[in-house]
């Protein structure tokens, strides 16, 4: 049987301003702040994540709190996050919902063969709003300020920019079993976007790569994506994972126990970092599902010195 990827499992951002962006993805975009934790490599940052009423895998939004720069966007990275709601009565719902916050959207449209709406957060970072009628209900989050039937879903597809197809179609077919099912004209500059799928494929399993050359290099910092994570099941097939990238003779982190999932990175050849990560045990290892994010939540190997990081971290 071929070891195949199940979708995103999360994708974690950059922010400057961890308060701000709280109130940004809480109040007007409705996600549900799922855990409240630290950077487990740099405790002195928050790492936020948004879901779905019951965090779902695949649903997960997340940040680093850094006092970084503004990005400089180009190639060499994640370039637009696709956030999926149900249908194109939702993206019309959302188009005035943002006008009403005076957040600026582009207009809905085709585009990369899903129907969208693009706009960014108050840091520039890329979104794409996806009309995705195959998704089913969703896990809606009832104290949400989003009706319902329009809360976001989850996400997908995610969009790479990179300056050479042949150095990073290898990685996802070869090594990561990703099919390439169609390709199309970038129609905001010259180059194509190529969209590879995984698993059950759907917009909530695709991966848009969009080549061109002439774009500069991207310069990581606020407002940009850190890296992408896709997900696996389970233990026992993470394991496999691990097994494959070593036997391809990539460079990769080796097993990084998070607590919350186990995770493998590596970068593919154009410098994107990657993630593979278990949809287990998931974010109710620590804490009840009715009151996921309200504290500061810290893994057991952290705990001893949760005096110290509450010290360093600035209140939300």
């Amino acid at each position: 049987m071929t070891l195949e990827l199940g979708g995103i499992h999360h994708l974690t951002a950059i922010t400057a301003e961890a308060r701000r962006n709280v109130d940004f993805y809480t109040r007007i975009l409705g996600l549900r702040l799922i855990k409240k934790t630290v950077n487990q490599d740099d405790v002195s940052a928050y790492h936020l994540f948004y879901g779905d009423a019951v965090a779902s895998p695949g649903a997960d939004l997340t940040f680093f709190d850094w006092p970084a720069a503004p990005a400089r966007r180009g190639n060499h990275e994640v370039s637009r996050t696709g956030l999926r709601v149900a249908s194109e009565a939702s993206l019309a719902w959302w188009k005035e919902h943002l006008a009403g916050q005076h957040v600026a959207s582009g207009g809905i449209k085709e585009r990369a063969g899903h129907l969208s709406l693009d706009f960014e957060d108050f840091e520039g970072q890329r979104f794409r709003l996806v009309a995705d009628p195959k998704a089913g209900p969703g896990h809606p989050w009832q104290k949400s300020p989003i009706p319902a039937e329009h809360q976001i879903l989850g996400l997908g597809p995610i969009t790479l920019a990179v300056p050479d197809l042949r150095r990073t179609e290898p990685i996802l077919t070869r090594v990561m079993n990703l099919r390439e099912v169609r390709s199309y004209a970038a129609r905001e500059r010259h180059g194509a976007i190529h969209v590879f799928e995984m698993g059950p494929g759907g917009a909530a399993a695709e991966l848009h790569v969009e080549v061109d050359p002439d774009l500069p290099q991207a310069r990581q910092g606020a407002g940009a994506v850190h890296h992408v994570a896709f997900r696996t099941p389970d233990k026992s097939q993470f394991d496999e994972w691990v097994k494959r990238t070593a036997g391809f003779g990539l460079r990769t982190s080796g097993e990084v126990e998070r607590f919350y999932f186990t995770s493998l990175y590596f970068r593919e050849p154009n410098g994107i970092l990657f993630e593979i990560a278990t949809d287990g045990p998931g974010f109710t290892a620590d804490e009840p599902l009715e009151s996921l994010g309200e504290r500061l939540a810290l893994p057991p190997f952290l705990e001893p010195r949760r005096d110290e990081i509450e010290r360093g971290l600035k209140p939300l």
